[in-house]
């Protein structure tokens, strides 16, 4: 579908060259799922609009080659979609030429009742066949499936583009891309947005894709059950691998081994022929062995140093003072978002109790209130209803899988200081370092980095902050691979307290102890991580894990006035049943003596 041969392409940075390709070659063919993994601000967005041609390479640096049916559908933030309309109207935008079609049938359907000619048929006939052709009588069947896939059936397919949140814009992109098929369709981090239930839907769609699929992204699970070959770009060097993720990290850990022993050697054969040519050159007896050994080193052809990758953060997570056992105690807790005849209650009466030491991933599909519970139990925003109490001695931070708190006219270092105005800059600076902004990144804009450079001086805020308590929305989001392995690493060995929102599928299996599940408002509490989630939630089917919430004083009325109108229906049934037998023994009575009657030889 697309051949690479030697190209490259690099950008300048005032007198300073960025190297993003160097001579690479590749290729793209059908039916192939292709991971690209890359540090962040390697260049993997560039590399994506080379391939699809918004990009052209470094002049004379070589070829690329793409296919006369090829058809690239590129995803990237809320892009492609036109804002003006519904949902519904948005998706039907795909199916334009099908919908021409089928208008053009009904107007040859209505000419031919009055006038029927053969050319009239035949045109009809040929109308008839583009539309099977293109599937027409399937075509609202598909997009009910995928926009129910991918989530928005709850929204309701008559609300409008423009009031979705920018996630639910970048969903909805996913969708059209999916009704459209390209032959090569190309993802930028899709799972970011996605809740479990629509991540598991796009898995199983795009593992029956017939195109080619180029992911970027930062999920192993989805890598590992998607991909069949990788990427890594790193340095201008496109290193190819076969297999998914996990399949991977094997290779380039074996590759990784093999080449430094190899380089290793070599470099031991190196010195030693270079000393024996050292010591015995000048002297005649042994000129001519010299000689033949500095040919041979010559002659050697050199094997490259290992591949040298990028370092990723070091965090450490350290705190000084203990809290006391009971971290937060909450009790009849309702919140809602929106107000008046807008309000929505997204959870009711939740009751939990986090101890010192706890782990508690809080999950549920997206809209569920995952970020307000959060809000919320900071105080960032009132309660409906309830009564939250954080213990003595904790000291919380809090992560915000935004960037609003942040002042996008601040430097870096400055953002630093104004979190802890009385440190000196090197404290400040090694923070930075340990995160891999290092010396001109001190003194960028914060508007002027990237996603992943804003979470990791998000993180390295946290690390100087010595809390007991790490409140955490969505932390891995917007890392890169490398750096979400030293995240959990760094979160599973933590001895404090973590109340984390995620969407990492890895790191809820290994980090969490409790898992708190929202599910149509209602808070379910199970124990362990993910994986025993998931075996809890198909044990019991559709009985829910987590004991029964404690009722509400109106839920409680209710349930007495029900209790009350039971006790009188009981009583009536009893007396109805009394009755009814005392109306049989009468009966059955009556019935003997007719019997008795008719016995008697005088009746006729």
């Amino acid at each position: 579908m697309i051949e690479f041969d030697n190209v490259s392409k690099s950008f300048w940075t005032g007198t300073q060259r960025k190297v993003i390709l160097e001579r690479a070659s590749f290729r793209i063919e059908l039916g192939r799922s292709v991971g690209i993994l890359a540090p962040n601000g390697t260049g993997k967005t560039t590399l994506l609009r080379v391939i699809c041609g918004e990009l052209e390479p470094d002049d004379g640096s070589g070829e690329i080659a793409r296919g006369a049916d090829l058809s690239i559908g590129y995803q990237k933030q809320n892009c492609g979609l036109s804002f003006e309309g519904t949902i519904w109207q948005e998706m039907q935008s795909v199916f334009a030429d099908v919908y021409a079609l089928e208008h053009r049938m009904k107007e040859l359907q209505e000419r031919m009742a009055q006038e029927n000619t053969p050319a009239l048929a035949e045109e009809y006939r040929r109308t008839e066949d583009a539309f099977l052709a293109r599937d027409g009588y399937q075509i609202e069947v598909k997009i009910k499936t995928v926009l129910t896939g991918m989530g928005f059936a709850e929204h309701g397919f008559d609300k409008c583009v423009d009031k979705l949140s920018g996630g639910e814009q970048t969903r909805l992109a996913i969708a059209k891309l999916l009704l459209e098929a390209p032959s090569l369709l190309i993802l930028d981090e899709p799972t970011n947005h996605l809740d479990f239930a629509t991540l598991s839907w796009l898995e199983d769609y795009l593992a029956s894709y017939k195109g080619a699929l180029l992911v970027v992204s930062h999920d192993r699970y989805f890598l590992d059950k998607l991909c069949n070959k990788i990427w890594e770009l790193e340095d201008g060097t496109l290193w190819e691998y076969k297999g998914n993720y996990t399949a991977y990290t094997r290779q380039r850990e074996e590759q990784d081994t093999r080449q430094k022993k190899l380089y290793e050697q070599q470099q031991a054969e190196r010195a030693k022929l270079e000393d024996y040519v050292a010591r015995n050159l000048v002297r005649a007896s042994t000129t001519k062995m010299a000689q033949s050994r500095q040919k041979m080193l010559e002659r050697l052809e050199p094997i490259e140093k290992p591949h040298r990758r990028l370092k990723p953060p070091k965090i450490h997570l350290e705190f000084e003072t203990e809290p006391v056992k009971d971290v937060l105690d909450v009790e009849g807790l309702t919140i809602a978002v929106g107000s008046g005849e807008r309000e929505r209650i997204l959870l009711s009466s939740a009751e939990f109790n986090i101890q010192r030491g706890d782990k508690v991933a809080i999950i549920g599909p997206n809209g569920s209130g995952k970020t307000t519970l959060l809000r919320t139990l900071l105080s960032a925003q009132p309660p409906i209803k309830g009564r939250i109490t954080w213990g003595r001695g904790v000291k919380r931070s809090y992560y915000d899988q935004g960037s609003d708190h942040l002042d996008q006219s601040l430097t870096v270092l400055d953002t630093m200081w104004k979190a802890y105005p009385r440190l000196y800059e090197t404290p400040l600076r090694t923070a930075l370092g340990a995160m891999g902004l290092t010396g001109e990144d001190a003194h960028r804009l914060v508007g002027q980095l990237s996603g992943g450079e804003r979470a990791r001086l998000k993180l390295a805020i946290i690390c100087l902050a010595g809390s007991n308590v790490l409140v955490l929305d969505e932390p891995t989001n917007h890392l890169d691979l490398p750096s979400k392995e030293v995240l959990q690493q760094a979160l599973a060995e933590y001895e404090g307290t973590l109340i984390i929102v995620s969407h990492d599928r890895y790191l809820l299996d290994r980090v969490p102890n409790r898992i708190f599940a929202i599910e149509q408002g209602t808070l379910h509490q199970y124990k362990g991580g993910y994986g025993a989630y998931l075996r809890a939630k198909a044990e019991l089917g559709p009985e829910r894990a987590a004991a029964p919430q404690p009722k509400t004083e109106s839920e409680q009325k209710k349930q007495y006035n029900r209790g009350k109108e039971q006790r009188r229906e009981d009583a009536r049934r009893r007396k109805e049943y009394t009755e009814t037998e005392t109306l049989i023994h009468t009966l059955e009575e009556e019935l003997e003596q007719i019997k008795a009657e008719m016995a008697r030889d005088s009746v006729q």
